[in-house]
């Protein structure tokens, strides 16, 4: 970490460990569950609020000029570039089956540009990180660089998605044209499926209907690794939408041309 960094590296710990000492009393606990959504299942618990409420409170205290966006609570306008984008429970429905495949995602924008995140779960012990050109895990083991697979054809791939659910009408259509391509696919990771990507043991993640707190602080952690995270389109993914994350370029191209069902796109793999 430069000191040209916004932010120091050390205090992404501070505020992943403020959200660990709430998540970790609610998790594997039998806590009331709130629903945001009366037409639809959308979770959130003590443990969402509390863990949020806690990094808020020291990005203020240190910050106070950046800009907050997350999940539970309404925004803080900003009078500098810099905006924090949180989610401090990425996967409740996995928190509140007891899978520890959720995750606290805090990441940083600069003028729209997600330029540091960490993914941290607490129960495994892990953190990712990333600053679009580095990225790191620390666990038990220690630091490593993560380093995403060579894997540049479809056919060979593991891919994820949170749900098949999550896509309708013709997004459902584009995305089992992908699904049907690929070595393996697994349901239900959420955030942790993105760390993977990262860390080499994935080679893809394919979504929709995603906000910028469950999309921004991964970006730098993909691209610090190797990969890419855009739209189904090729945009910018910061804002959230349809999502595509692969382990390279390559790979990236592949997948957006089979969802987009361009001609030709069978003859990019190898």
């Amino acid at each position: 970490m430069t000191s040209s960094m916004p932010v120091p590296y050390a205090f992404f710990d501070v505020l992943a460990d403020a959200a660990e000492k709430q998540t970790l009393r609610h998790f594997r606990i039998n806590i009331a569950i709130d629903n945001k959504e009366p037409d639809d299942f959308d979770p959130v618990t003590d443990g969402d609020r509390n863990a949020e409420t806690a990094i808020r409170e020291l990005i203020t205290q240190s910050y106070p000029t950046h800009g907050i966006h997350g999940e539970e609570f309404d925004d803080v306008v900003g009078t500098s570039p810099f905006t924090w984008v949180l989610d401090p429970i990425d996967g409740t429905r996995a928190f509140i089956s007891g899978l520890p495949v959720w995750g606290t995602l805090i990441g940083l924008l600069q003028n729209d540009r997600a330029i540091i995140g960490m993914m941290a779960q607490p129960y495994t012990g892990e953190r990712y990180f990333g600053n679009g050109s580095q990225s790191w895990l620390q666990d038990k083991n220690g630091t490593r660089r993560l380093k995403t697979r060579d894997c540049f054809d479809l056919h060979d791939a593991i891919m994820a998605t949170t749900s098949p659910k999550l896509f309708k009408a013709q997004e459902n259509d584009a995305y089992e044209r992908v699904e049907s391509c690929v070595k393996l696919a697994r349901y239900g990771l959420d955030c942790y499926a993105y760390a993977m990507v990262a860390l080499g043991y994935m080679d893809c993640v394919v979504e929709s209907g995603l906000k910028a707190v469950d999309i921004a602080a991964l970006i730098p952690i993909i691209e610090g690794a190797g990969g890419v995270v855009t739209t189904w389109d090729g945009e910018p993914a910061h804002n959230g939408g349809q999502i595509v994350a692969s382990a390279n370029a390559r790979l990236h191209q592949i997948i957006l041309d089979t969802l987009s069902n361009r001609a030709g796109s069978r003859l990019l793999r190898t």
